[in-house]
């Protein structure tokens, strides 16, 4: 049976009709028939010029052979245009590439002309041929630009108008990068600034214009030219300068209270994408004045590229952009493993979604839970540790130096335990600056940190990794059957290295989400100390050289990040508040409130007896270990363990101060006298020792 075929409804037609009939179909059809009569009259008009513009004068065998080729030549250019594609293009956007087409088309149609003509019919005079090409190409290219001309006019126009200008604003930038953002802003429609000043070092091109606008002078005329244009808005746009010159800019720029923007880096510039869009708020950052650290990818990617990675701790601020990092370098399998589950969910969701194929898991659990840290290395055999569980928060954790030790010390003795026995290759500890000359429990505690991986690095060296027991405190737990903690016949060989860096900008317990809080509640921002400095370094940064160390490590190192110059905590207070428009002690307040327990005025990146190394990457250090008697410190570790679950708060401070000889505690002079007691919990740890299972 014939299926029976019906006709379109006239709504349906009508619809497909527009859909085949789009506006430019309507400008290509009137620019064919301008065309056509262009092209045809142009040499009409170089033939009538010739004969001093009388049409009786033009002898009839030219008029003659014009007349019978002027057809052909119209077939031949109307084809030679849409062959250069001079009919799809779209005019209001049109460029030098369009004036390319249109230039080599009217060539090409020259040449066809004058060996048509001449060969077909007749020589014409010299004249002839170069007027009428030269007429059809100006006629032909104005109707196509001057389209795109007269939009640019009305938009010029119209930004002109006092009531479209809503921002006046000072181009920092007289280079490519600046030349693109003018004339960015100049085109679009929608782009209510306006540029009306630009300030370049390079004084050649002062007293000049770009685009009908001003080069007015250099970085000291900044602060003249804000005034005297009534400027509202800086954009910085010079990505090629060095941090340090930006930074020499941008703190003249913050003392004019104008709204600040910055072109983010050359690879904007390299790949055509400067717009006004593309810039971006001046962030703290732009102000250190140190380049960015720079790594070497290829490296990374080697040591990373099919390799099962583990990061504890992965859904905090350095732990999820070691994730980030990561998962772009191929890894056969991540691994994010962290206590807080919505912070680990975050990081799972934005790491599946950017990369589909990513083999990834997403685990919940303690670093101090030996079992479940020991299923995990049990199953999924990591072969490199990234361990950047930990508490930080120096404050809290001297209200509870237990829970301290128990998460950063003994957290981190379980995971390196774990990891050395399930065979995994290279465990990195993420340390901090704070671990050098303690003087609060946090700082003591990734001190700590540090001695025990040094601890499990020479037990393998030397050959005596059953020395190293496991820490357990379940009775049932005696003998680690339970824990399964069988090691495998061949010997440990993982190496163990930590990585110390300074402040983070922008991760949790940063000043500056604090500072910025207290700046949009109006104040005031609140500073320790006038004079309390730290080092910084970005979050990308952080995890960058947590990277490379992991793949320079050898055993044993402490790698040390060469940060550049120290920053006063009040300064960053204070180019906050003026990067947010405002001004210090005058419409935000700064109150000191003095230091905190524990804390110190300025934080050391190495102990004054650490050496120092220097690795491939001249910013990336490498600290010599201090000496210490690992047997003792083993014992000692199984006497703080014990003092922590017991919630020994103040004992535990004496005995961190025995284990760590650097430490000394806000408000004590000297060492602490072990005394009697601690003499007594040595003897005690001593019998539990003896007691343990060894692991062979």
């Amino acid at each position: 049976m014939m299926k029976k075929h019906t006709s379109a409804t006239p709504k349906a037609a009508g619809k497909k009709a527009a859909r085949f009939l789009e506006h430019w179909h309507l400008i290509a059809v009137f620019l064919v028939i301008y065309d056509l009569i262009v092209v045809t009259g142009s040499y009409f008009l170089a033939l009538w010029l010739r004969f001093d513009c009388q049409f009786s004068a033009i002898t009839p065998e030219y008029l003659m052979a014009w007349l019978k080729f002027a057809p052909i030549y119209a077939a031949v250019s109307i084809f030679v245009f849409w062959r250069a594609h001079l009919y799809q293009s779209m005019w209001r956007f049109a460029s030098y590439i369009e004036l390319e087409r249109l230039a080599v088309s009217s060539l090409v149609l020259m040449l066809v002309h004058t060996a048509g003509i001449t060969l077909m019919f007749i020589r014409m005079p010299i004249t002839y041929y170069i007027l009428g090409i030269a007429i059809q190409f100006l006629l032909t290219l104005s109707v196509r630009f001057g389209y795109r001309f007269i939009l640019l006019e009305r938009s010029k126009r119209a930004k002109t108008m006092p009531s479209a200008v809503t921002s006046r604003v000072m181009l920092i930038g007289a280079g490519s990068a600046g030349q693109m953002i003018l004339r960015d802003l100049h085109e679009t429609n929608k782009v209510s600034d306006r540029v009306y000043c630009i300030i370049d070092d390079n004084s050649n091109k002062w007293g000049r214009y770009i685009d009908g606008v001003p080069i007015v002078g250099g970085r000291d005329d900044i602060l003249l030219n804000v005034e005297k244009y009534k400027i509202e808005k800086i954009f910085l746009a010079i990505p090629s300068a060095h941090a340090a010159a930006r930074r020499d800019i941008l703190d003249i720029c913050k003392e004019t209270g104008c709204e600040l923007k910055i072109l983010p880096g050359v690879y904007e510039l390299v790949k055509g994408s400067v717009t006004a869009s593309a810039m971006k708020d001046v962030a703290v950052e732009d102000l250190l004045g140190r380049e960015p650290v720079q790594v070497n990818m290829e490296e990374i990617y080697q040591f990373i590229t099919g390799k099962t990675i583990l990061v504890t701790g992965g859904g905090g601020s350095i732990g999820s952009e070691l994730c980030r990092q990561i998962a772009k370098h191929s890894p056969r399998q991540l691994i994010v493993f962290d206590i807080y589950e919505n912070n680990a969910h975050a990081i799972g969701l934005e790491l599946k979604d950017k990369y589909p194929n990513l083999n990834l898991e997403v685990l919940i659990g303690s670093v101090r839970d030996s079992r479940r840290i020991n299923q995990v290395f049990a199953k999924y055999k990591p072969d490199v540790v990234y361990h950047a569980a930990a508490h930080k928060h120096v404050p809290l954790m001297e209200d509870s130096p237990c829970e301290s030790i128990k998460n950063n010390a003994i957290g981190t003795y379980k995971t390196a335990y774990a990891a050395m026995i399930h065979g995994c290759k290279r465990f990195v500890l993420i340390s901090t600056d704070k671990a050098v000359n303690p003087t609060n429990i946090m700082g003591a505690s990734k001190r700590l940190c540090e001695m025990i991986i040094q601890s499990f690095d020479r037990k393998i060296r030397d050959g005596k990794a059953g020395d190293l027991a496991p820490l357990f405190t379940h009775a049932e737990d005696r003998g680690d059957n339970l824990l399964g903690m069988t090691q495998s016949g061949s010997a440990p060989d993982t190496d163990f290295v930590a990585v110390r860096f300074g402040n983070v900008l922008g991760s949790n317990g940063s000043v500056i989400p604090r500072f910025k809080e207290q700046i949009a509640k109006g104040g005031p921002v609140t500073v320790t100390h006038p004079d309390i400095i730290r080092y910084f370094m970005t979050i990308p940064e952080a995890a960058s050289l947590v990277l490379q160390a992991g793949t320079y490590a050898d055993g044993g190192e402490i790698f040390v990040l060469d940060m550049g110059s120290p920053v006063k905590i009040d300064t960053l207070a204070r180019n906050l508040i003026r990067l947010s428009g405002l001004k210090p002690d005058v419409d935000i307040k700064i109150a000191y409130t003095g230091l905190r327990p524990g804390e110190k005025l300025y934080e050391e990146k190495l102990m004054s007896e650490e050496g120092m190394r220097t690795t491939p990457n001249h910013l990336i250090h490498i600290g010599s270990p201090i000496p210490f008697e690992t047997d003792e410190f083993l014992q000692q570790m199984l006497l703080l363990m014990r003092a922590a679950y017991d919630g020994q708060d103040e004992e535990i401070r004496t005995l961190v101060s025995s284990v760590v000889p650097t430490y000394h505690p806000a408000g004590q002079h000297g060492s602490e006298d072990k005394g009697e007691a601690y003499n007594q919990q040595m003897a005690q740890v001593n019998q539990a020792a003896k007691k343990a299972t060894p692991v062979h």
